[in-house]
């Protein structure tokens, strides 16, 4: 065996070593809990659907509503619902008065009904949709889509709604232009392939038989809207009726090592800091989970991490805790992490990567100083010490990770929640898995990279 020179050992102790996390994480382990996040997945593709199913989870490992609660000490289990579309669970530490927090969204984007969506063409019972979020309009069309959301009666009377999910439900489509046709269409940008406009659901065929109906698909549609949920046309201006991807998640390539679905962006990161939180068991600060709504938005709105719903958690928190301290201060006081996805070197496109600060599937759970666009736009720069404090955590425990940015400077970038939780003067920075085809219906994630960023939330609660 050939003895290694000085610089050769020297080389080994200063280079970076990029190299893969499987080799250091159990196999068996980590598909197990890929099964368990991908069930997870298949019953959580809306902001509401996935925050029933928290506050399901969170019920059953002993969770109690805080306001409920007269008082709080070492150890006990609190959770706060927003409007059902935003939830705060936290473990009691022994110090009190500093938080351990993970922050993660649970939107997605969608094609969202029109206040009056419904109408006739062709033949044809349609239904008009504007998308929430950034999304490759081309995408939608020709995609088996499942209808979920709210709606309530003229009497008040609350309707969930759920069709195309399972198996033997009906599914609904986006009916794209044939290529003998789309000569002009094909001579569109990228960004006018598929207009917003275009993005019109197929919901119907079949016509009333009664000449004196005019729109006789459509009234069918409604009628059998009526018959079923009781619902009128006028109903539909006050509902929540989202269009989503009917497939379920899915194992990819012959290993079966990467998982693909709808809305791995962010629900990846939901799950992850879920699972991690359930095994913290008494930890040194207070652990808290945050799982916001409308983050692809810009996370404005009541149940938006741009919103007061995390001061308002504090309020409480201090209250039930019975501790002088102002919430300013407790902030301050907090290490915070924006839990959300990164974009990970597309193999098809590495023209927009920069090679060496891109985040490879397969190689850890991403750990980003900031985000942004350009000259680091709307975004959080997280601090020296900061980073270093969250090295430390990460080679403590043995768990592979990196870092990146998204893309090169000048050719995009995207924001999370880290600039709203930092702005209460709380240290954060972004970590959560790399992705491929984020935004799309169907994203791609490596099980590696899943159970890579569950092992660093458990160890950032644990603290």
């Amino acid at each position: 065996m050939t003895k290694k020179s000085k610089n050769e050992l020297l080389q080994k102790k200063i280079f970076l070593d990029k190299k893969t996390s499987w080799h250091d994480l159990n196999q068996k382990e980590v598909f197990k809990f890929a099964e368990g996040y991908k069930n997870f997945m298949k019953e959580s593709k809306t902001e509401r659907l996935c925050v029933e199913n928290i506050l399901k989870v969170l019920k059953k490992a002993g969770f109690k509503d805080i306001s409920q609660a007269k008082e709080a000490k070492t150890g006990d289990k609190l959770y706060k619902s927003v409007r059902g579309k935003a939830v705060f669970a936290a473990i009691v530490g022994k110090n009190k008065e500093q938080w351990q927090l993970i922050g993660s969204h649970v939107d997605s984007p969608r094609l969202d009904l029109k206040p009056h969506p419904v109408y006739e063409d062709s033949g044809f019972g349609l239904m008009k949709t504007h998308y929430y979020g950034g999304v490759k309009k081309y995408h939608w069309v020709n995609t088996p889509l499942a209808l979920h959301g709210v709606a309530f009666t003229k009497a008040g009377k609350q309707i969930k709604i759920s069709i195309g999910d399972k198996e033997n439900e009906p599914k609904f489509i986006i009916p794209d232009l044939l290529p003998h046709l789309a000569k002009n269409q094909m001579e569109r940008k990228a960004n006018k392939i598929v207009e917003g406009e275009e993005l019109n659901i197929l919901v119907g065929h079949l016509p009333v038989k009664d000449e004196k109906i005019k729109e006789q698909v459509k009234f069918t549609v409604l009628k059998y809207l009526n018959e079923k949920y009781g619902l009128i046309e006028e109903d539909f201006a006050i509902a929540e009726l989202e269009l989503v991807p009917a497939s379920n998640p899915m194992d990819i390539g012959f290993d079966s090592a990467l998982i693909a679905a709808y809305g791995q962006d962010d629900k990846v990161c939901v799950y992850t800091s879920l699972m991690a939180l359930l095994e913290t068991k008494t930890p040194n600060n207070t652990a808290i989970g945050m799982f916001v709504d409308k983050e692809e938005i810009g996370s404005m709105g009541d149940t938006g991490a741009a919103s007061f719903v995390l001061q308002n958690f504090a309020y409480d928190y201090v209250s039930t805790c019975g501790l002088k301290l102002d919430v300013s201060r407790l902030f301050e006081n907090s290490n915070a992490v924006s839990a959300d996805v990164t974009a990970g070197m597309n193999p098809n496109y590495k023209d927009v990567h920069d090679p060496s600060n891109a985040s490879y599937l397969g190689k850890g759970v991403s750990v980003e100083k900031y985000g942004g666009g350009g000259g680091k736009y709307s975004t959080h720069d997280a601090h020296a010490e900061y980073m270093q404090y969250i090295r430390g955590l990460l080679d403590k425990n043995k768990i592979s990770w990196q870092t990146g940015e998204l893309g090169k400077i000048d050719l995009g970038g995207g924001g999370t929640i880290a600039m709203f939780l930092s702005r209460y003067g709380m240290n954060c920075l972004d970590a959560g898995p790399s992705i491929l085809g984020m935004h799309s219906p169907c994203e791609v994630t490596s099980k590696a990279d899943v159970y890579s960023a569950y092992l660093f939330y458990k160890a950032f609660f644990k603290n």
